[in-house]
């Protein structure tokens, strides 16, 4: 019994001492890693934390509502080319250059899908005169289309490589070749610069 209450006092002394030791340790002067936040700024903070309803149904349609509103943040920033919004894989100076070098250039790809949908029509008309018309046609352009690319991806590289020498400009390239592949007014983000406009 004796022996018990004197076990328990030796532990929380130890834990004490241990306690003692941590805080001398701790120099006062030492940085903590990050700037003091301001009052205005830690109750700003608070006010704006999300707070989790305990109901499920209430916290399912809470978590609904902030992705919506992300979203069509994210269609505005897309229609308005407003940097803040932008989906992670168009975020960026290098993916805002490559977009402008590709948006104030003429490319035969951008063509694309509307010959494409042409040359099917013909390709469904019974004349077989027509049919190979068609094919032979979509074949030419294609070919011009590849070449297309190779000089855009290219010009765009070395571009990258004078504008932004330090940067990572992985992607990029095969970013913009994907965006010259969809019609002008139909790209996403909006284009930003007239044809002919330097980026």
């Amino acid at each position: 019994m004796f022996r018990r209450r004197s076990d328990d006092a030796s532990s929380a002394a130890t834990a004490l001492a241990e306690q003692d030791e941590m805080t001398q340790s701790r120099d006062p002067q030492a940085k903590k890693g990050r700037p003091t936040p301001k009052r205005s700024e830690a109750e700003a903070n608070r006010r704006t934390r999300v707070v989790v309803p305990k109901d499920r149904k209430a916290a399912a349609k809470q978590s609904r509502e902030r992705v919506r509103s992300e979203r069509e943040r994210q269609r505005t920033a897309l229609l308005e080319g407003d940097e803040r919004y932008l989906p992670a894989r168009d975020k960026g100076p290098v993916r805002r250059f490559a977009r402008d070098y590709v948006d104030s250039r003429w490319s035969l790809a951008e063509f694309f899908l509307p010959y494409a949908v042409v040359v099917l029509i013909l390709s469904v008309v019974r004349v077989p005169v027509l049919q190979l018309l068609s094919t032979m046609l979509f074949l030419a352009f294609f070919v011009l289309v590849v070449l297309d690319f190779v000089r855009l991806g290219l010009g765009l590289r070395k571009a990258l490589a004078e504008r932004f020498p330090d940067q990572n400009t992985r992607g990029a390239v095969a970013y913009s070749l994907m965006r010259i592949l969809q019609m002008r007014r139909l790209r996403l983000p909006k284009p930003q610069v007239k044809r002919g406009e330097r980026p």
